[in-house]
């Protein structure tokens, strides 16, 4: 294996493999800044390409992509409050506001290095740690990914806690739309009203972009006159005090990455709503979070892009993709003869430690484009909104039909801008509702084929040591934020008597 390593990396290095990853990585950021250009889109656009490359240069390109893609989606999410991908939604909860307030470059730059610090940390599990850490992702049946679902939605809760009512509101939408489509376990169509364009359910991205874009866009272009934080951006210093304030965030962001990269079906949505989540129970200072708490954007861009590298783990060694870009990839090393698997690693050893080593060294190439982009990308605040909605629109348009080329999908999207709209209108929040729609039906699948294992006996939700740890953490989870008030209350009650 160590022999394997070293030639992987003695491959890597390689002019052509260098500036594969070099050019996949730009491309990643451009695609991860565009609403609806996703990185599984755009590298199962790129897999036929490859075909007359060498294997190496290939996954290299790829690699570049998926990091860079996942870092792009911050972009848009902190500078117009739009995700790039469904991942950065986290990120406009606190990298918005810093924009707002004239800190633009900082915000990118934390985003930067929290999303170039997940990555490298995860592709070192990659590299040193896959063959055995496979056999984690094993461990987790239908009852362990029904209570990681839930676990994910309790972080509601600490994302809403300002509004539990409206918060529910807006996760009963994401859970009804969860709905729609084929019953997972009978194949019975459910709420498509005859339209096969429905038959899938309703698209993430479509959500995504119809309930963050497109209300942006249309409040814009309400104000013709309005120029806003747009023209009052300014070119903020930024120290490496500033820059290292989070190391303890980025580190515990990435662990929480990882260890969901690891979980096939999971994903970095599901990682970033819950390192944001324990970065605001963690914290000193919790109810600066949602107001531009540098932490906020940290945790979010860190555990994000560290389940980008442990996501491919079970992929290389077990041939189970951890998310989606991980099953575009193994259709990447398909196409080059390659079949994913504990015996790639001896057949393919070089190929393979080598693909390792382009998802560790595009993590520094994406810190380097990055750094010294992020000041062309903060002028995107300069643009005058007269002509920002209308290129925000036209980008929706065009990622969305490019999903499926499908203009329902179109009209869908337009459709939740004006539920978005009167969401933003009536202040209740936008993100449990994706949330929802994306570990809803997730629950209630596992959930499901549990019951069906156990023979609908409830015990079998706790009959392994995972599932306790879970329930045990969704408990804390709840319990904590009250208890902590009661806490806080008291000290301050006993303080009071002791002064007076």
């Amino acid at each position: 294996m160590f022999e394997d390593i070293l030639s992987g990396l003695s491959a890597v290095i390689h002019p052509s493999v260098i500036m594969a990853m070099v050019i996949g990585t730009v491309i990643g950021i451009v695609v991860g800044a565009l609403p609806g250009f996703t990185a599984t889109m755009s590298i199962a656009l790129l897999i036929p390409l490859t075909f007359e490359w060498s294997a190496l240069v290939g996954l290299a390109a790829m690699a570049g992509i998926y990091n860079g893609a996942m870092y792009g989606g911050a972009i848009p999410a902190i500078l117009m409050n739009i995700p790039g991908t469904p991942a950065g939604i986290v990120t406009t909860f606190d990298g918005y506001p810093m924009a707002q307030q004239g800190k633009a470059s900082l915000a990118l730059r934390l985003a930067l290095l929290g999303s170039t610090v997940g990555a490298f940390l995860s592709a070192v599990v990659l590299l040193t740690l896959a063959p055995p850490l496979a056999w984690v992702a094993l461990a987790f049946g239908p009852v362990e990914y029904f209570w990681l679902a839930v676990f994910g939605m309790t972080t509601l809760a600490a994302l809403c806690s300002n509004s539990v009512i409206k918060g529910t509101i807006s996760a009963l939408l994401g859970l009804s739309l969860g709905t729609v489509g084929i019953d997972s376990i009978t194949g019975v169509h459910r709420f498509t009203m005859g339209n096969t364009a429905l038959i899938d359910g309703v698209p993430i991205v479509v959500l995504l972009i119809g309930l963050y874009a497109i209300p942006q866009a249309l409040l814009i272009a309400s104000q013709p006159g309005f120029t806003g934080h747009y023209t009052e951006w300014k070119q903020t210093a930024v120290s490496l005090r500033d820059l290292f304030s989070s190391w303890k965030v980025a580190l515990k962001s990435s662990c929480i990455g990882i260890i969901v990269g690891l979980m096939p079906g999971a994903g970095g949505n599901i990682a970033s709503f819950i390192s944001y989540s324990e970065a605001k129970r963690s914290s000193r200072h919790p109810d600066r979070f949602g107001k531009g708490e540098p932490d906020g954007v940290v945790a979010s861009e860190t555990a994000n892009n560290a389940d980008n590298a442990s996501s491919l783990v079970p992929s290389l060694a077990l041939g189970i993709p951890g998310n989606s870009v991980a099953a575009v990839m193994l259709g990447g090393f398909l196409i080059h003869g390659m079949r994913p698997g504990p015996g790639l690693f001896t057949s393919e050893g070089t190929v393979v430690f080598g693909f390792m080593w382009a998802m560790l060294l595009t993590a520094l190439i994406m810190l380097v484009v990055g750094w010294y982009g992020s000041r062309l990308f903060a002028l995107v605040l300069r643009i005058p909104s007269v002509l920002m909605a209308p290129v925000i629109i036209v980008f929706c348009v065009l990622g969305t039909y490019s999903l499926r080329s499908n203009l329902f999908d179109v009209a869908l999207m337009f459709s939740f801008g004006l539920v978005g709209l009167l969401m933003i209108r009536a202040e209740i929040p936008l993100a449990p509702a994706v949330l929802a729609l994306i570990l809803g039906p997730m629950a209630e699948s596992e959930l499901r084929r549990a019951m069906l294992i156990g023979r609908n006996d409830v015990t079998i939700l706790f009959s392994s040591p995972i599932a306790l740890t879970l329930v045990t953490l969704i408990v804390l989870v709840v319990t904590g934020p009250p208890l902590r008030r009661r806490w806080s209350r008291w000290r301050r009650d006993k303080a009071a008597s002791v002064s007076g």
